[in-house]
């Protein structure tokens, strides 16, 4: 699919798996300071805040400048933050507060980062492509995410917690150099229109709102996103330590969390399968059902074999659904509106991860651990009302409409 996808391919991976490693150094990092249900799942709510906050900006700005400078820009400011945190670890002043400030900043950039590169692979790719270029982007970018980031975050925390934030600095700086390869122009031709942040950020909401599939899928994704976040921010409290119900050492838990990123892989190489033999509307109510077992099964039993196969399964379906709804979205959205029309969508489909993590806290806080993993089980589940309702001649129509 050519050098330009292959280095964004290698590059991505590499920006990925710092966040893996991100991800886990934060909350276990927060730990040492806090064991309250609420202030860990706190470090979770910062790190995602900004997509309810900053979706739509990043997005304008997606649109307004060329995206690979937009994503070198995101990596750069995202190393740079976590080596002020690392100098903060070592000079001894850290605190939870330090972790919130840097989880929401980094944050941030991150919104910048990931609309631009979603952005960006319809100019490198052709459209026919775009299910297979999908599926191998997310092969590298869960691989890097959750099966290397999280037990290699453990091991650099339980060895150091400045290290565990030095290296994700190092990651993302290498990703830059990739990206710096990459040859061509990535700005959109707007026509020689001239238009406010604002107006352009309006037209991208009226665009998704209009569309009745793409506001679908971002209100799905929004609510499976909400009980994911509730469950994953407190489940290092359910599995860690000799009194947690898991029982299990830091190490051993970045290996647990390895399991979703196993069944992520197994699902990039299922997607393109699925949409061929199952088709696309029973692909995704599978991957609804899932996602249900991936949150449940904690509630269930703290045996780790089942919590790892929950995870493993639930892993395959975030691939597969992932790889056909984006996809799809890739192919209806226009080329001038990609960057705002991936912001809305992820403003609602991942701005409600840090109210999950919130009420996650929350509702540990009141009525226990279990009742959050048994909660979202069943919040899940009432995906399956919308996805009966959406038709396979529709979703077939609307995956071969014509590029504009």
């Amino acid at each position: 699919m050519g050098a330009a996808y292959r280095r964004l391919w290698a590059s991505s991976g590499l920006s990925n798996l710092a966040d893996g490693v991100m991800r886990v150094a934060l909350p276990l990092t927060a730990l040492r300071f806090t064991d309250s249900p609420v202030l860990i799942a706190g470090v979770t709510t910062a790190l995602g805040l900004p997509w309810l906050l900053c979706a739509l900006p990043a997005g304008a700005l997606a649109d307004r400048v060329d995206r690979r400078w937009a994503m070198l820009c995101a990596n750069l400011a995202r190393g740079a933050l976590v080596v002020l945190l690392t100098v903060g670890l070592l000079l001894d002043a850290g605190s939870v507060w330090l972790l919130y400030a840097a989880a929401f900043l980094v944050g941030t950039a991150e919104t910048l980062y990931d609309t631009s590169a979603q952005s960006i692979l319809p100019q490198m790719v052709h459209r026919d492509r775009l299910s297979r270029a999908n599926g191998r982007l997310y092969a590298v970018e869960l691989t890097a995410n959750q099966f290397v980031g999280p037990p290699l975050g453990s091991a650099l925390v339980a060895l150091s917690a400045a290290l565990a934030f030095v290296t994700p600095a190092a990651l993302w700086v290498a990703a830059v150099g990739l990206l710096l390869l990459v040859r061509g122009r990535f700005r959109v031709d707007r026509s020689g229109a001239s238009t406010t942040v604002r107006a352009d950020i309006a037209e991208g909401l009226r665009f998704l709102w209009h569309h009745r599939l793409l506001r679908s899928f971002a209100v799905m994704v929004g609510i499976s996103n909400f009980a994911t976040s509730a469950v994953f921010a407190i489940i290092v409290l359910y599995a860690v330590g000799p009194d947690s119900p898991m029982g299990l050492s830091e190490p051993a838990y970045g290996v647990l969390l390895t399991a979703t990123a196993a069944g992520s892989l197994l699902g990039s190489l299922a997607a393109e399968w699925g949409e061929r033999v199952l088709g696309r509307a029973w692909s995704l109510r599978s991957c609804v059902l899932l996602f249900a077992l991936m949150v449940a099964v904690p509630g269930l039993t703290p045996n780790v074999w089942p919590v790892a196969l929950g995870f493993l399964v639930g892993g395959v379906g975030i691939t597969v659904w992932n790889v056909i709804t984006v996809s799809l979205r890739q192919r209806l959205t226009p080329a001038a509106l990609m960057g705002r029309t991936n912001s809305v969508y992820r403003l609602l489909a991942w701005g409600t991860m840090p109210l999950g993590a919130l009420t996650g806290g929350l509702v540990a806080e009141v009525l226990g651990l279990r009742a959050v993993f048994l909660c979202m089980g069943a919040l899940t589940l009432v995906l399956l009302v919308p996805l009966f309702r959406l038709d396979e001649a529709a979703l077939s129509r609307a995956g071969q409409a014509p590029e504009r």
